[in-house]
C-alpha cells in the first residue's frame, strides 16, 4: 500500500515477536505477576490494621483499583487469548466481577501491538507452503486483534484484492493454559469470589475461544451468512477463498467500506442513515429470532458501511449493483457466532412481543414461563418480578408501538412516530433502573444466553446513536413476531 512499509513497521510501538508467546514464558510472567499482587496485598493489609472502618473501606477501594490496573497492565503484555479473556470478562463480567476489575479490563487494547512481518510471513509459509507465492502481500497489517492480524494482498493469478487473516503463532494451543493462568491471576487479587457462576463463565469463554481460533469453522460460518444474505443488496459478506484457507489462515475477498463514525457517513442525508440503521437492526433481529446464530462481539470494527458513491466510483469484485443502489452494511467477522436453541429463542420472542405492545401482563406471563427453564427467573419473588417487568419494558422502548406505549418521551419520536435513538438517553435510563433493581439481594447472575443478547442490544443502541438514525418499530418487529 505504501513504499515505506518497512520503515513504518519499525515505528510501531511494539512488535509481537518481542512479546511472550511460548507457554513457559507466559507461565513465568503470570507467576511473577501473581507474586507481586500477593506481596502488595499483604503489605496493604498490614498497613490497614489501625485504620477506622470508613478509612479501611476507602483504602480498600483505592487499593482494589490499583490492583485491577496492575492486573490489566500485566495481561496487556502477553496479548493472545489472555487479552481476549480479559476483554470478554470486561464485556460480560459486570454481574460477577467488582467494578474496579471490569473498568480496568476495559482498558485492554488489542491494537497496541502487531506481529512483525518476519513472524507473520513465517506463519503464512507454514500454513500455505508454495501457495504463498500466489500472493503479493502488504507487510503492513490493516487490522490487528488479540488473536490475529489482517493483511491486504493481491491474488496474482486473478488480480483479485483479498485479505489474509493470520492467527498468531501458538495462540490456539495456549487457550486452555491461558484460561488457567488467568484464573490463577484473578484469584490472587482476592477481588473475585470463586463461585460456580464464575466457573460457568470461564467454561463459556473456553468454548468461545476454541471457536474463534478454528478458522475452518469460521470459514463455514462466513459462507453460511454469505448464502443467507446473498439476495439482499443491503448487506455484503466477504467471499471465502477455500483454496488458500486453513485452520490458522483465512483468505477472503477484500471489502471496501467506511467505519461507522467516519465523517462521510455522518454527513449522509438522514434518509440514507436511517435505512442503514434499519438494516443494522434487522440483521440483529434475524440473527436472534430467525436463525438462532448471533454475532456475540459488538465491536464496531466488525462492521463497515459501503456508500452508494463507493459502489459507483470503485470497481469492487463482489459489489451488488441493483437498478437502485443502496448503501450497504459490510459484515466482516464471524468467529464469535453463538448458537441459541429454540427454547431460548421462543422466550426471547415473547419478551419482544410484550415489549412491542408495551403489555405488562404479557411480560409478567413471559417471565413466569421462562422460570420453567431458567432458575434465574424461577427464584424471583414478586417484587423482583415487578422490577424486571419494568426493566424489560423500558429496554424494549425502541421496539414498542408508540400507540401502545405512552411512556416514550415525546422528544424521542418524530412526527411520523419513528424512534430517535440519539435523543433517547436510553442506555443511561436502563442502567439507572437496573441499578435500583439490582440492589435487591434476590437478584442472581442472569443466564449467560440473556447476557449475550443484552450486550447485543446495547451494541445496537450505541451503533444507532453514533449513526444518529431513526427506526420504525412496526417495520422492524412485525416480520419477526407475527409469524
Amino acid at each position: 500500500m505504501t513504499d515505506n512499509s518497512s520503515q513504518n513497521l519499525q515505528n510501531q510501538p511494539l512488535e509481537l515477536d518481542a512479546l511472550k508467546t511460548k507457554a513457559l514464558d507466559r507461565r513465568l510472567s503470570i507467576a511473577k505477576a501473581s507474586l507481586n499482587i500477593g506481596r502488595r496485598w499483604a503489605t496493604n493489609s498490614a498497613f490497614g490494621v489501625f485504620k477506622s472502618k470508613e478509612q479501611k473501606q476507602l483504602a480498600k477501594q483505592a487499593f482494589m483499583k490499583e490492583q485491577a490496573q496492575y492486573l490489566a497492565n500485566e495481561l496487556g503484555k502477553l496479548k493472545g487469548s489472555v487479552v481476549k479473556i480479559g476483554q470478554m470478562l470486561a464485556l460480560y463480567g459486570e454481574h460477577f466481577l467488582p467494578p474496579e476489575i471490569t473498568e480496568a479490563l476495559q482498558t485492554l487494547n488489542s491494537n497496541t501491538a502487531t506481529f512483525s512481518w518476519r513472524i507473520i510471513e513465517s506463519a503464512l509459509r507454514h500454513e500455505l507452503g508454495e501457495k504463498i507465492h500466489d500472493f503479493d502481500i502488504d507487510p503492513m497489517p490493516i487490522g490487528t486483534a488479540s488473536l490475529a492480524q489482517v493483511h491486504r494482498a493481491t491474488l496474482k493469478p486473478t488480480g483479485e484484492q483479498v485479505v489474509l487473516k493470520v492467527q498468531y503463532p501458538n495462540i490456539a494451543d495456549a487457550v486452555d493454559s491461558d484460561l488457567d493462568l488467568f484464573r490463577q491471576l484473578l484469584k490472587v487479587t482476592n477481588a473475585v469470589p470463586q463461585t460456580r457462576q464464575l466457573d460457568d463463565w470461564f467454561e463459556e469463554i473456553r468454548d468461545l475461544l476454541h471457536h474463534e481460533v478454528n478458522y475452518l469453522l469460521e470459514a463455514k460460518t462466513t459462507e453460511m451468512f454469505y448464502e443467507r444474505l446473498s439476495g439482499d443488496d443491503r448487506y455484503v459478506v466477504p467471499r471465502i477463498i477455500n483454496e488458500y484457507s486453513t485452520s490458522r489462515v483465512l483468505c477472503m475477498t477484500f471489502e471496501e467500506g467506511l467505519s461507522i463514525g467516519d465523517e462521510r457517513i455522518l454527513a449522509l442525508p438522514e434518509s440514507r442513515r436511517c435505512r442503514i440503521g434499519q438494516a443494522s437492526i434487522e440483521i440483529m433481529l434475524q440473527e436472534i429470532f430467525a436463525w438462532g446464530d448471533m454475532q456475540t462481539d459488538p465491536n464496531f470494527g466488525n462492521y463497515l458501511i459501503r456508500t452508494i458513491e463507493q459502489q459507483t466510483d470503485t470497481k469492487l469484485s463482489d459489489t451488488k449493483l441493483s437498478d437502485q443502489p443502496v448503501d450497504q452494511l459490510v459484515l466482516l467477522d464471524f468467529g464469535a457466532i453463538r448458537q441459541f436453541d429454540t427454547t431460548l429463542l421462543n422466550i426471547a420472542k415473547r419478551f419482544l412481543l410484550a415489549g412491542f405492545y408495551h403489555d405488562r401482563k404479557q411480560m409478567y406471563e413471559a417471565l413466569n414461563d421462562a422460570g420453567e427453564h431458567y432458575d434465574f427467573f424461577a427464584t424471583m419473588n414478586e417484587q423482583v418480578k415487578h422490577d424486571m417487568v419494568e426493566l424489560f419494558l423500558l429496554a424494549s422502548e425502541p421496539f414498542s408501538l408508540p400507540s401502545h406505549n405512552p411512556t416514550i418521551p415525546k422528544h424521542c419520536l418524530d412526527n411520523e412516530g419513528n424512534y430517535i435513538w440519539a435523543k433517547s438517553d436510553l442506555h443511561n435510563r436502563v442502567i439507572g433502573l437496573a441499578t435500583k433493581s439490582a440492589s435487591s439481594k434476590a437478584f442472581s447472575i442472569p443466564p449467560k444466553e440473556f447476557m449475550f443478547i443484552s450486550r447485543k442490544f446495547i451494541g445496537a443502541y450505541t451503533f444507532m446513536t453514533v449513526l444518529n438514525a431513526k427506526t420504525s418499530a412496526e417495520k422492524l418487529i412485525q416480520p419477526f413476531i407475527l409469524v
